[in-house]
């Protein structure tokens, strides 16, 4: 009979080999109103999965190898179409069998990031995310924060003082501040108890910093990430990935991380599953 712990392990492996996501996001508006620069997609992924490192192939082409938790890539203009994606544990590509492999078809104007991360229950999903462009008042900068770990709510405090209230995974909260440098961390929701942080964060004037709360609660490997969007005032230009917190990872570069973004996330989903449950069971 299939206990409680396997049944989800099976779920996400089910998942990691027949879910196909696509990019449906409202494409927001430029700080001057207008759309993204010829219809071409901007998008980050951030890979806020622990504990597992894959290689991303896109049209027969390795695109991300050694791809790291904690990782932020840049954004780049993509152009909208179709993308043939297949994801491979780290250093098993490309002539062994694929965890995932799915066509992703990338709408125009899209501005996001995509976050392969743990729900509050500990199970691998993928969420995406649009990423608020529109005009910041003069000095002023944009504080959202994205609750992706696999924790109960939260509160937010800059200064001791709380700012986001009751934060559930896997949504987030933006506030407008005055620029500048803040001390900030992360609490169980109405309680002093911290779970992350504290951490200075520099809040640019006219900018968007995103702060994602990521990792898991139970195995103590909370961290924070940042992703810096700079240009309010203007059309926005690229994505600044910052990062702070004990498993923070250096940035790679990528140039069709989208694919890995929509589809191969689910496949680190599936594959982390099943390393983390057998190995607690074990």
């Amino acid at each position: 009979m299939m206990n409680s712990r396997s049944r989800k392990i099976a779920t996400a492996t089910a998942a990691a080999g027949a879910c196909v996501l696509s990019l449906a996001v409202a494409a927001p508006a430029s700080a001057d109103g207008t759309a993204q620069e010829d219809g071409k997609a901007s998008v980050s992924v951030f890979h806020g999965v622990p504990g597992l490192t894959v290689d991303v192939y896109a049209n027969g082409k390795e695109l991300l190898p050694d791809f790291k938790p904690g990782t932020l890539t840049e954004p780049q203009p993509l152009d909208p179409g179709t993308y043939d994606i297949e994801v491979f544990a780290d250093g098993q590509g490309p002539d062994g069998d694929p965890a995932i492999q799915k066509s992703v078809d990338v709408p125009a104007g899209a501005n996001a990031t995509l976050a392969a991360h743990l729900d509050a229950q500990g199970t691998p999903t993928l969420t995406a995310f649009v990423n608020d462009t529109s005009m910041v008042p003069a000095g002023q900068s944009r504080l959202t924060v994205r609750h992706v770990a696999a924790a109960p709510a939260v509160d937010v405090r800059a200064g001791g003082k709380p700012v986001i209230q009751g934060l559930t995974n896997p949504n987030e909260k933006s506030l407008e501040v005055p620029a500048g440098t803040v001390s900030a961390d992360v609490v169980l929701a109405g309680t002093d108890t911290v779970v992350i942080g504290p951490a200075d964060l520099d809040l640019a004037e006219g900018a968007n910093t995103v702060v994602y709360a990521w990792g898991s609660a139970e195995d103590k490997n909370l961290a924070l990430k940042t992703q810096t969007i700079s240009g309010m005032g203007s059309a926005p230009r690229g994505v600044d990935a910052g990062e702070s917190g004990a498993m923070a990872a250096d940035n790679e570069s990528a140039t069709v991380w989208l694919a890995w973004g929509t589809a191969g996330a689910v496949a680190v989903a599936g594959l982390l599953a099943a390393r983390r449950r057998s190995t607690r069971s074990g």
